[in-house]
């Protein structure tokens, strides 16, 4: 059976549909208005073996924090709604990965418990346009609705582009550690008898 959901978001500042499916093949079809964050969801996709599917039309001309957060609210409910009640999974992921001179780590438990730990500094405050410090607000709004804890340490880099888009890749890998069955069938994965 494959895990899929769909949200959709209407507000006066953004209107947001995305589909995410979690046993796919990292085809992505990515339109935030913002081409920067396209490619770093596409890279996530691609590299987690996600399928997704994004639609968002933000209010750009103001700035791009609302399309950012918004993303991450609607993504965050995505996973949530495709994991359902998380029965089976592995639930722990985590991946070091580089890119060039950059560095990453990012370690993921789909405990129900939201808590991002972000410690990702650049000497360059832009990337593509946009503000890097936007990513860690979509993060932030994607553990919020998501439910998970998610840790990201960059370990070493200097260009912005290659330390955001290592970022997402291996956000990718690690969630979709995460996501797996585990195959000796362990019901769920908390010594409680169920997570949250």
């Amino acid at each position: 059976m494959r895990r899929k959901s769909t949200i959709v978001r209407s507000t006066k500042e953004t209107n947001i549909t995305l589909t995410l499916t979690l046993d796919g093949a990292g085809k992505a079809a990515v339109d935030s208005g913002v081409p920067f964050l396209d490619h770093m969801l596409v890279s996530f996709s691609r590299h987690g073996h996600f399928d997704l599917t994004l639609r968002a039309k933000g209010d750009l001309h103001v700035d791009a924090h609302h399309t950012f957060e918004d993303i991450g609210l609607v993504f965050g409910q995505a996973l949530g709604k495709a994991l359902g009640d998380r029965v089976g999974i592995n639930r722990f992921g985590w991946a070091v990965m580089p890119m060039d001179e950059a560095l990453v780590r990012v370690a993921v438990d789909l405990s129900g418990r939201p808590y991002l730990g972000y410690r990702v500094h650049s000497d360059s405050l832009d990337a593509g346009g946009v503000n890097v410090r936007l990513f860690r607000e979509f993060f932030q709004a994607l553990v919020n609705t998501g439910g998970l804890t998610l840790h990201i340490d960059l370990l070493a880099g200097e260009e912005v582009h290659h330390i955001m888009e290592v970022m997402f890749k291996a956000f990718g890998k690690a969630l979709d550690q995460a996501v797996r069955a585990d195959p000796r069938g362990v019901g769920v994965p908390s010594t409680k008898g169920v997570l949250v």
